[in-house]
């Protein structure tokens, strides 16, 4: 018998670790498949949600935030790699990128919901910042990857020219924090369990199954 849950995945284009976890989920769901079916919603955080528009480094703003110096943070970037090529994404950060604001990217993939494609977007917005090092607060570099994914250039373009589904965004980033969700990745399987962080496709496949037998 298949189990069918709701998953609620909390993230921010700009926070790899939420690339880890989404590759993840993912394949742990593949390995479950015939046992367990998920619907997923990407549901918007801003880990920088008062960025300029034109950005910061990354080294200095790890540095600022979280006060680590240069050393930690390159072994922070080494270890990220080598976890995010472990489950196949090429992540190319280096002393030289910059952190962005994701508010644009968020109203784009909640569009994008609607539109059923809101997983191919996703994951086409993570190439495009960890592995291509673009901006993705750029309307230009966001209709490219909307393009790329077969959605309407058009309708995207005007989701961004009139700030379409900005109240949306707001309200869900204000509900996952009255929730108590403060960190990125975390995952809420049926609006009941929660899942925290980039956790192997084992650790997911283990608590989708657990959670699944306690239907």
């Amino acid at each position: 018998m298949t189990r069918h849950i709701k998953i609620d995945f909390v993230s921010d284009v700009v926070c790899p670790w939420c690339v880890i976890g989404l590759r993840g989920l993912e394949t742990a769901l593949e390995a479950l498949k015939g046992d367990i079916e998920a619907e997923i919603h990407l549901q918007p955080f801003e880990l920088n949600f008062a960025m300029p528009p034109e950005g910061q480094n990354h080294g200095e703003h790890i540095a600022e935030k979280y006060g680590r110096t240069p050393e930690q943070v390159e072994e922070g970037r080494r270890a990220i790699r080598e976890r995010a090529a472990a489950v196949g994404f090429d992540m190319r950060t280096s002393a030289e990128s910059r952190v962005y604001n994701s508010f644009d990217a968020h109203r784009l993939l909640h569009w994008a919901e609607l539109e059923g494609r809101h997983l191919e977007l996703k994951h086409a917005l993570f190439s495009a910042y960890f592995t291509e090092g673009l901006n993705i607060s750029d309307h230009a570099v966001l209709l490219a990857k909307v393009e790329s994914v077969g959605l309407d250039v058009a309708a995207a373009r005007d989701v961004l020219s009139c700030n379409r589904y900005a109240d949306e965004v707001r309200a869900a980033e204000k509900a996952w924090a009255i929730a108590g969700i403060n960190s990125v990745p975390s995952i809420i399987i049926n609006e009941k369990y929660l899942i925290s962080g980039g956790q192997p496709a084992t650790a997911f496949e283990q608590h989708l199954r657990r959670i699944a037998a306690e239907g």
